[in-house]
C-alpha cells in the first residue's frame, strides 16, 4: 500500500506535478516564440524522441493490458457487461461529436475557398502516396493480421488488439495446469517491467513538455493557422470545445459523477495527449492515471482504455465529418440533410475504424474523399492547420476515453 502511495506522489500525481508541466508549458511556449534556429532544432528532435518513446511502450501497454485481463477473466457474465457498456458508452459519444459538428456546419456556414487556393495547393510530403490510392475497404482488410509479428514490428494498433483478444480468449479457455500458471506469470512480469519503464517517462516529462510546447508555438507563429480557412477552423475547433466541456461532462453528470473531480485527475492523460498527438502513444499514461489517481478498477481500466483507444474516437469523427462536408462542397456536392446524415453515419464507422495515431484522421479523410471521387487537393490547403486540429482532438479522445472508463467503472461498482 504504501508503495502504491509513493508512486501515486511520484508520477501522476500532486498538485506539485501539476504547476511543474504548467511551468514547462510556459517555457516551452516563450522558447518557440524567440524563432531561434538551433531552439527549435533541439526542441523538434527532444519532442521527436518523447514521442517515440511513448509509441515505443503503447503497443506493449495494449496487448499485456487485453491479454492478461481476458485470460484472467475471459468472457464472464462481468466482462461481457464491461464490454458492453464500453461498446454503448462509445457509441453514444462519438455519434455526439459528429452530430455537434453537424449543428455547427450548418450554423457557422463556411464558404467555398477560391479556386486559385485549391489548385496550388499540394497534399505535401508527409501523405503516403498509397492513401490517396487506396481504399477504406483496403484499410479495414489491413488490420486483420497475416502475421504475428509484423503489427507489432509496424505499431498496427488495431491489429495488436485483435491478436491480443483472441491470446487473452485462448489463455482463459486453457485447462488450468502448470502451462497456464507460467504463461500468466510471465505476462504478469512483463506488465510489471512495462509499468516500471511507463513511471520513468513520467518522470522526465516536463522535458518533453517544454519541447512539445515550443515546437507547437514555433509553427504558430510561422504562420500555422490560415485566415482563408477560418470558418473551417472555427467548426472544428468549436465542436471539439462543445464536446470536451459540455457534450462529455454531461454524459458523466448523468452517471452520477463530478466532470471537475474526473477531469482534474485525468489531467496528466489529456495533456500527454495534447502534445503527442496520439492516443496510441498516450495509452500508457491513460491507464496509469486512470488507476493511481480515478481510482478506476484494474480489471475495467486495462479492458476498456485499450479498446477506447482504438474504437472511441470523438475528435477524430468530427473531423471526418466536418472536414468531408467542407470538401465535397468545394467539390460541388449539394449538402442536404439526408447527405449530412448519411456522412454522419459514415464518419462514426470510420472514426471507429481509424488508428490512434498522428495524422490518423487526416489519412483516413483522404482515402474517403478519394474513393467519392472528391477534389482532395483542398486536403493539401486543410494540411498547414492540422497540426493544432489534431492536438485538440487528440485530447478530446483521450479525455472521452476517461470518461467511458469511469463510468464503466461506475456502473460496475453498482
Amino acid at each position: 500500500m504504501n508503495n502504491k502511495s509513493e508512486t501515486k506522489h511520484t508520477c501522476c500525481g500532486g498538485r506539485q506535478n501539476f504547476w511543474l508541466w504548467l511551468g514547462a508549458l510556459v517555457v516551452g511556449s516563450c522558447l518557440g516564440l524567440l524563432g531561434v534556429e538551433w531552439v527549435n532544432t533541439m526542441a523538434n528532435f527532444v519532442a521527436t524522441i518523447f514521442t517515440r518513446l511513448f509509441q515505443f511502450i503503447a503497443v506493449p501497454t495494449i496487448a499485456l493490458a487485453v491479454t492478461t485481463t481476458l485470460a484472467t477473466f475471459g468472457m464472464q457474465r462481468e466482462t461481457r457487461r464491461i464490454f458492453r457498456h464500453t461498446i454503448t458508452y462509445t457509441l453514444l459519444t462519438t455519434i455526439a461529436a459528429a452530430a455537434v459538428g453537424m449543428v455547427l456546419y450548418i450554423i457557422i456556414s463556411p464558404d467555398n475557398l477560391p479556386m486559385e487556393m485549391v489548385k496550388s495547393s499540394r497534399l505535401g510530403d508527409g501523405v503516403p502516396q498509397e492513401v490517396t490510392n487506396g481504399s477504406y475497404f483496403d484499410y479495414m482488410i489491413g488490420i486483420v493480421p497475416d502475421n504475428f509479428l509484423r503489427p507489432f514490428i509496424e505499431g498496427n494498433v488495431l491489429s495488436v488488439l485483435l491478436i491480443a483478444v483472441a491470446v487473452g480468449l485462448a489463455l482463459a479457455k486453457m485447462p488450468e495446469g502448470e502451462n497456464k500458471v507460467l504463461l500468466m506469470r510471465g505476462l504478469s512480469a512483463l506488465q510489471e517491467v512495462v509499468s516500471r519503464l511507463i513511471r520513468w517517462l513520467i518522470a522526465v516529462l516536463p522535458v518533453g513538455i517544454v519541447a512539445f510546447a515550443a515546437q507547437l508555438s514555433a509553427e504558430v507563429s510561422a504562420g500555422t493557422v490560415v485566415a482563408s480557412i477560418g470558418k473551417y477552423v472555427a467548426v472544428i475547433l468549436g465542436g471539439n470545445m462543445l464536446q470536451f466541456f459540455v457534450v462529455l461532462p454531461l454524459f458523466l453528470v448523468a452517471r452520477g459523477l463530478n466532470p471537475v473531480h474526473v477531469m482534474r485527475r485525468m489531467m496528466p492523460a489529456v495533456l500527454m495527449a495534447l502534445f503527442t498527438k496520439s492516443s496510441a502513444a498516450t495509452l500508457p499514461v491513460t491507464i496509469q492515471t486512470s488507476e493511481e489517481r480515478l481510482s478506476v478498477d484494474s480489471k475495467v481500466a486495462r479492458f476498456v482504455l485499450p479498446i477506447c483507444t482504438t474504437i472511441n474516437m470523438n475528435g477524430c469523427a468530427a473531423f471526418i465529418f466536418v472536414t468531408s462536408l467542407f470538401v465535397m462542397q468545394n467539390g460541388g456536392v449539394e449538402l442536404s440533410l439526408p447527405v449530412m446524415l448519411l456522412w454522419l453515419f459514415i464518419s462514426v464507422v470510420a472514426a471507429i475504424g481509424n488508428a490512434g495515431v498522428p495524422m490518423g484522421c487526416f489519412f483516413l479523410t483522404l482515402s474517403l474523399m478519394s474513393g467519392v471521387g472528391a477534389p482532395v487537393a483542398i486536403m493539401g490547403v486543410i494540411l498547414p492547420v492540422f497540426t493544432v486540429l489534431d492536438m485538440i482532438e487528440t485530447a478530446e479522445n483521450v479525455w472521452s476515453d476517461s470518461c467511458v472508463a469511469a463510468m464503466v467503472d461506475k456502473d460496475m461498482k453498482k
